[in-house]
């Protein structure tokens, strides 16, 4: 069955809280997992998203995505010991609710978002790249990350970008949210930059394991900013819901 609700929650936290933040991903990843109704989840450092390297990692912004059996689970979240947890160290936060659109792959040996069918969709979409790299195809595929992040950074309708890594090293993805579909579709199939990287991942063996998966974007509450949103955007269109 395909979940009705995703939820991506992005936390800005102070320096100082580091040491914190790192306990914390050590630990909550199990409780986060054993909350009621959740179908799968996982807590997620982030970059900037050019270069995937340690370099690129954001120490003060991190996040989780979680997968729930209804929209009752979901809402249950912010008063549990995980969400609270994070509460208590978050300078700002946001949560954005997400229907899946399509998905294709894998993540951990699963299909966390099942095989969703699409949709009209008349606002903001989030884009979600994922992948486990093979070590031997590491050097050639952190090469080829800066032109398609220097394109996708100037691309047209691109609202927000960031990356994401469960480790360090070989385990990262990419979260972008566009102004509406059509502007995501333009870059991932029109951006020379981005097909060149799409015709060499089948030759180039890059990943052990890929996802690649798009989500309409619903309620988007607390500060846009967290996830690189500019602020002049206006609220309302962060409801794309069709």
């Amino acid at each position: 069955m395909n979940p009705e609700l995703v939820t991506l929650h992005v936390w800005r936290v102070p320096r100082r809280a580091v040491p914190g933040v790192l306990a914390r991903m050590a630990t909550h990843p199990a409780r986060l997992r054993r909350l009621p109704g959740v179908r799968f989840a996982k807590l997620l450092g982030t970059g900037t998203g050019t270069g995937f390297g340690p370099g690129d990692a954001d120490l003060t912004r991190w996040a989780a995505l979680v997968v729930w059996d209804s929209p009752a689970d979901a809402a249950g979240f912010d008063a549990s010991p995980v969400a609270r947890s994070w509460a208590r160290i978050a300078r700002a936060a946001v949560r954005v609710e997400l229907r899946p659109l399509t998905s294709r792959g894998r993540w951990s040996g699963r299909e966390p978002f099942g095989a969703p069918s699409g949709g009209r969709v008349t606002g903001p979409v989030l884009a979600l790249t994922r992948a486990r790299l093979r070590t031997r195809r590491a050097a050639t595929f952190w090469r080829a990350i800066p032109p398609v992040a220097a394109e996708l950074h100037t691309a047209p309708g691109l609202l927000a970008r960031f990356g994401v890594g469960e480790a360090p090293l070989g385990w990262q993805g990419t979260v972008s949210v566009w102004r509406d579909p059509a502007d995501l579709v333009a870059f991932a199939y029109r951006s020379p930059e981005h097909r060149a990287a799409i015709t060499r991942t089948p030759t180039e063996g890059w990943y052990a394991e890929e996802l690649f998966a798009r989500f309409a974007v619903g309620d988007v509450a607390g500060d846009r900013t967290v996830l690189g949103w500019a602020a002049e955007d206006d609220p309302e269109t962060a409801r794309g819901y069709a």
